[in-house]
């Protein structure tokens, strides 16, 4: 049996698990006279044994008539805007089902939006659609019979790895641009390769992608670096020039040698910091984690300075870059919190540099947990992934010290309760003790006991009162 074989009849066995669902539903849609076909990721994911819980269809049923099908028989069934492109949302017996009628759009090929215009084959369909991998069907027969579709051959890419368009590259991508930045995307996801045509496509109109809106390309670079191989996804956007235009701060990055000469240039150390990141990661894909880690060292090329003996500094990089980190993300339309989160951690990513052998106070532990609060985990995750040395006794170094500095913070954790620090007298008792109201005062007063806290450790409240008092008497 020839892989082509064995991968269909695997393909075969996993949607024929879902009968409960397909069995019926193609029944319903055959009973009235209509095809059902599942199609696209569904399909392709199914061959390759990765199947998830979300099903797309296809069929030439027109929308109202499929949402009349649906209802009764779907357990949920909902319209999320998708009604005026064709699609009707529903679940059932915990699948979430997209039922699209065939369409046959045509672009203005100035934004992305198609005028949407419903088809009568499914030929139609399929040659319309992003790439030939993704343009594979199966017929749901009406008492159960699956029947595997390929007229554009989208197995044979599969077979080969590889990332092909039903028509030529260049209509497909004027079509919609987006569709450029998804071959990246599936680089990442899938671990297949360009073809060359499509690599050539994309170089030729990566200027295209600025019609694409930034939440639409936030998405996919999400989904690009949420990916089992996201590196190599990135690798397709520096080189094609897809990354100048909608994340410059990577291929800028290529320009600058790191200042220990272990890295081609910081774009390698980069993806480098990524994949030793992503390998500390336990459970689903950390895009926080993963972000900051690819991000850590964009502010390298503006601080870039060249020292005397011919060596090159980046001095305070990691503030500059968080402030790119902000610029870029909101450009991208990220949420507030998930920004904030990425610029933290580049910006805290160095601080672990200054503990040399362990000379850092208790202060100073206390005020890195504090610092990193909430994202310690991360920040511990992502000083480790900086280490990219090749020198085995400098990485050993590393390694044992930041332990030493993980160690330190369980101790006082279980001392001090780091994970709350807290001024040693609240509100009410600072305004009480120095007879104020509330007001601006008080949120100093706050702010120093908090500080003193961090000094200092827990302190007695009586030392806590008479500090505040003798540093209320300082103030003006």
């Amino acid at each position: 049996m020839d892989r082509r074989t064995r991968l269909l009849a695997s393909a075969a066995i996993t949607v024929g698990r879902l009968s409960e669902v397909l069995t019926p539903l193609g029944e319903l849609f055959a009973q009235h006279g209509h095809e059902l076909y599942l199609v696209g990721g569904t399909v392709r994911d199914a061959v390759l044994g990765r199947l998830g819980t979300d099903l797309d269809f296809t069929t030439d049923a027109r929308p109202d008539v499929v949402q009349e099908l649906m209802r009764g028989w779907a357990d949920h069934l909902w319209d999320t805007g998708g009604l005026a492109f064709g699609t009707v949302s529903a679940s059932k017996s915990g699948q979430q089902l997209e039922i699209t009628t065939f369409r046959a759009d045509n672009y203005d090929r100035v934004s992305r939006n198609p005028e949407v215009t419903f088809g009568d084959t499914l030929e139609a369909d399929l040659v319309r659609r992003d790439f030939r991998v993704n343009a594979m069907a199966v017929r749901i027969g009406e008492l159960g019979e699956l029947e595997f579709v390929d007229p554009l051959n989208g197995m044979a890419d599969l077979l080969e790895g590889v990332l092909d368009t039903p028509a030529l590259p260049q209509d497909s991508f004027q079509d919609d641009p987006l569709r450029m930045l998804r071959g990246a995307r599936f680089v990442s996801q899938l671990g297949f390769r360009l073809a060359p045509r499509v690599r050539d496509a994309i170089v030729e109109m990566a200027p295209e992608i600025d019609r694409i809106t930034a939440e639409r390309v936030h998405t996919e670079l999400d989904k690009l670096i949420g990916g089992d191989h996201p590196t190599e996804g990135i690798d397709i956007m520096v080189e094609t020039g897809l990354a100048e235009r909608v994340l410059p701060e990577l291929p800028a990055m290529k320009l600058e040698i790191d200042e220990h000469h272990q890295h081609k240039d910081v774009y390698e150390h980069s993806l480098t910091v990524l994949r030793q990141a992503i390998d500390q990661e336990q459970g689903d894909p950390d895009l926080v984690l993963r972000w900051a880690a690819l991000l850590h060292d964009i502010g390298k090329p503006p601080t870039k300075k060249n020292e005397a003996g011919g060596g090159v500094s980046f001095h305070h990089h990691e503030v500059v870059g968080a402030k790119m980190v902000r610029k870029r993300m909101r450009a991208l339309k990220y949420p507030k919190q998930f920004t904030e989160d990425v610029a933290r951690l580049v910006y805290l990513h160095l601080r672990f540099h200054g503990y040399g052998k362990g000379q850092w106070t208790d202060s100073a532990v206390r005020r890195y947990v504090t610092d990193g609060a909430e994202l310690l985990p991360r920040l511990h995750k992502l000083v480790r992934a900086d280490c990219t040395t090749r020198n085995k006794r400098r990485a050993a170094l590393l390694r044992s010290t930041y332990d030493d500095l993980e160690a330190r913070i369980v101790v006082l954790q279980e001392q001090e309760d780091l994970d709350r620090v807290r001024p040693d007298l609240d509100g009410n008792a600072i305004m009480e003790l120095l007879g104020i109201q509330p007001g601006p005062d008080v949120g100093k007063a706050w702010k120093f006991l908090k500080e003193l806290r961090l000094d200092r450790g827990p302190l007695p409240r009586e030392d806590a009162e008479a500090a505040l008092v003798e540093w209320w008497q300082t103030q003006s």
